[in-house]
């Protein structure tokens, strides 16, 4: 437990920012309550997003692309993914606002962006996120009974996922900070487990090494497809599910709103996710390629017979047995955080719209506790469509949601790159010192750039095999591409309805709500006790690990200590307070 879990929350003057709206005066308005803990964004950030796209996904990812195809595809998304969190998390370290990057969208982009980002990223997580996650659900129950109805399974999972929701942002933080490390402790513990398989160490002794990159070998000639073209194509599904197992990790940027001294506790998150996507992504796939062939038929989720996640496979193929049954649970108890996540995100989202004016005021509406009830209500009301699953496969139903909601978040990544792209000129126009906001990069703002050009060359070539010859598939088709086209219809309605032009570098609005955040900025009291010492110590192990390529700006106060970023003590509280012009004094 975080020492940060007992410091005192300071009072910010105004609520204007946290349940933004630009209509403060609204009746309807109550603003989010900020409970989130420092333990529970930490946790959140490190394993928030590690589901059933990393335990069960990477089985289809395997099957279409080998192990070579598989690793790389992970290696690509997982550089986007990083790029967009340097990129959420220098603005939303700044402007810590409720609707995240849809809010700030509005601020820096135009109205109308604002909107199709807003309905796009509630589409993704309630319809698509969230989906997917149940449908995988019912598909990991399979391993041990296909006699009782999934619908029995799926109505359990909604009736945890909807109790955490509606209990609170606190309760939710909690849940998910216990499902996170179980999650952590898991997939930590798979791929300890897997290298030693590899090495013979497991009840049969077969040291398998890189046996199945020779035979059947490194990569898979998609349908049958030989040479590069095939290879290409495999890897670009792999690419497609890789995205759905990485989207999501911008989640940070919609708690801020609900975090303490998010200021603080942001900038910690962001530094965290290079530790994840190295360890657990790049790692867990590379044990998977090294343990599992790419033509084991348990590897296609569409399958009758395919309802163990790949790690599952190899266990089983290493003859230990009682385990496989132990990971398949802590699988489900994945599925089940995920799909918490989902609704927590989808709910903030329509929150997050209202307040933005592209949603009915009416979801602005909030318990004396901060709960956005009226959201989560109708959020919570789309999750019944998962029972999709009983009359079909759960897991064709897990391979359609799976795609759509890749594409929808790949869509999300690009809006955020435009935003980000508008700010950083913003901050030029207006002489804003990038250097003095609590999180910066070197990478920007070519990181921006890259994650424009990853994510849409990513979504042109997620289904682009439905355009060869005798290979068309409206279910493909419609998955992958309708979420695409989606965007700019949005775009284009919004803009004619608002009629609101693009909003000028040298007017965008820089100050709005920075004082409320200065105001409850504090620094981390020190560790009473040895429990929360080596919390503190962990965190910060992990944090430096990011260092050599996420930069923060040290604090340049007499006070600094060496490169550790001191984000908001008392001898530099003018480091975040700008005056007029946009100069830092």
């Amino acid at each position: 437990m975080s020492s940060n879990d007992h410091a005192p929350e300071k009072k910010s003057t105004s609520n204007v920012e946290v349940g933004s709206t630009d209509d403060a005066s609204s009746d309807l308005l109550v603003p989010l309550s900020r409970k989130l803990k420092n333990r529970h964004v930490a946790m959140i950030s490190l394993g928030g997003v590690i589901g059933t796209g990393l335990f069960l996904g990477t089985g289809t990812a395997l099957m279409n692309g080998g192990p070579v195809g598989l690793l790389l595809g992970y290696i690509f998304i997982g550089t986007i993914c990083y790029c967009v969190m340097i990129t959420v998390g220098e603005m939303i370290a700044y402007l810590p606002v409720a609707g995240g990057h849809i809010k700030l969208a509005e601020r820096f982009v135009d109205p109308a962006f604002a909107f199709a980002m807003g309905w796009n990223l509630w589409y993704n997580w309630t319809v698509c996120f969230m989906l997917s996650e149940l449908s995988a659900a019912a598909t990991i129950i399979d391993f041990w009974d296909h006699k009782i109805s999934n619908a029995v399974w799926i109505t359990v999972c909604l009736v945890v996922v909807v109790g955490i929701n509606i209990w609170g942002v606190g309760a939710y933080g909690e849940a998910e900070f216990w499902f996170c490390s179980i999650k952590v402790v898991t997939i930590t513990g798979l791929i300890i487990l897997g290298i030693i398989i590899d090495l013979g160490g497991g009840p049969n002794h077969d040291r398998i090494g890189f046996r199945y990159w020779k035979d059947p070998g490194p990569f898979v000639n998609f349908d049958g497809i030989e040479g590069v073209k095939g290879h290409f194509l495999g890897w670009a599904r792999v690419v497609t599910q890789a995205a759905f197992s990485y989207v999501g990790a911008e989640v940070v940027a919609m708690a801020a709103a609900e975090a303490k001294n998010p200021r603080r506790n942001v900038p910690k998150a962001i530094r965290r996710i290079y530790f994840r996507l190295l360890v657990f992504y790049i790692g867990g796939v590379i044990i998977i390629g090294l343990l599992v062939p790419s033509n084991n038929p348990l590897l296609n989720v569409n399958s009758k017979n395919a309802s163990a996640s790949p790690f599952v496979i190899a266990i089983n193929q290493a003859g230990i047995k009682g385990l496989p049954s132990v990971i398949n649970a802590a699988v489900l108890s994945s599925a089940w955080s995920a799909s918490s996540s989902d609704l927590y995100i989808s709910s903030r989202g329509l929150y997050g719209l209202a307040a933005s004016g592209g949603a009915p005021k009416i979801f602005l509406r909030t318990t004396r506790s901060g709960l956005p009830y009226v959201s989560v209500a109708l959020c919570a009301c789309f999750s019944l469509l998962a029972y999709m699953a009983v009359g079909t496969s759960s897991g064709m139903v897990f391979t359609w949601f799976s795609s759509m909601t890749a594409t929808c978040g790949l869509t999300t990544w690009f809006g955020i790159g435009v935003t980000y792209l508008r700010f950083y000129k913003g901050m030029r126009v207006q002489n804003f010192d990038r250097s003095k906001l609590p999180y910066t990069s070197r990478l920007q703002p070519y990181a921006a750039w890259w994650v424009l050009c990853g994510s849409a060359f990513t979504m042109f070539f997620s289904a682009w095999e439905v355009f060869l010859s005798n290979e068309w598939s409206t279910a493909t088709f419609v998955t992958n591409y309708l979420p695409i086209m989606l965007f700019p219809v949005l775009y284009v309605i919004a803009k004619m309805v608002t009629k609101v032009p693009l909003v000028k570098p040298s007017e965008m609005d820089f100050k709005s709500g920075v004082a409320d955040f200065d105001a409850i900025t504090y620094d981390d009291p020190p560790p009473k006790n040895w429990i929360e010492a080596v919390w503190m110590w962990l965190a910060s192990v992990s944090a430096h690990l990011a260092m050599g390529i996420a930069h923060s700006t040290p604090c340049r106060c007499d006070h600094a200590r060496g490169s550790e970023f001191v984000p908001l003590s008392p001898e530099c509280n003018n480091r975040y307070s700008y005056d007029v012009q946009g100069s830092v004094p």
